[in-house]
């Protein structure tokens, strides 16, 4: 006689041996890891924004207001410079941007010369200035006067100029003339307009 086992004990040896295929220590381990491995990930993400590019500051590094400079030679002055508020950076650069006004001297200390802007830059590694807005020169011996927008200053070589395309206005006694372009030396008692436009006679019978 052939004895077969109770249905019911074959259905539990079946279950016995279906549970270890799932095992739930692995399965536990695998999420664990996965928790992990996204935790640094967020704290590497949070360091990386925090520490972020570095922020250079680029600004002044030192302000004056009210300025007076004055720049002589052998004891003799020749330069006098004056601005409402400078602006020093640590380039060297000095920026005048509300306005600034230079007053250079004949060697008997009389005023040969001034020069008034808006806004004004030295690059001191060019020893050149630029200014800018409503920029007036003044030769006072010969009453000669330069009206334009933006005018450069060489110190090294004792020169004013504008750009080509700048448009410029001198007044005399005689005249006024008007163009694009200019070069004159550093106290302007003589200038070349490179692009003349106009030259209007001023009528010395009517008062200015």
């Amino acid at each position: 006689m052939v004895h077969q086992a109770p249905p019911a004990i074959a259905v539990g040896a079946l279950a016995l041996r279906a549970r270890p295929g799932c095992r739930r220590g692995p399965t536990a381990g695998w999420l664990a890891g996965g928790l992990l491995a996204l935790a640094l990930a967020l704290v590497g993400c949070d360091e990386q924004k925090a520490v972020g590019p570095t922020l250079v500051y680029k600004g002044p590094n030192m302000e004056s207001t009210n300025v007076l400079e004055l720049f002589s030679d052998s004891a003799r002055l020749q330069v006098r410079l004056t601005a409402p508020l400078e602006q020093r950076y640590e380039n060297g650069d000095v920026i005048y941007t509300k306005g600034v006004s230079v007053t250079f001297y004949a060697k008997d200390k009389s005023v040969e010369n001034t020069l008034t802007a808006r806004y004004g830059k030295l690059e001191q590694a060019k020893n050149l200035f630029t200014m800018r807005g409503d920029v007036r020169v003044a030769n006072v011996p010969q009453q000669q006067k330069l009206f334009t927008e933006e005018l450069f200053y060489d110190r090294n070589k004792g020169q004013i100029y504008t750009d080509s395309a700048m448009f410029v206005r001198v007044e005399t006694l005689t005249e006024r003339l008007t163009g694009y372009g200019l070069k004159a030396n550093q106290n302007f008692s003589s200038y070349r307009i490179t692009k003349p436009e106009g030259v209007f006679a001023i009528d010395q019978s009517v008062a200015p």
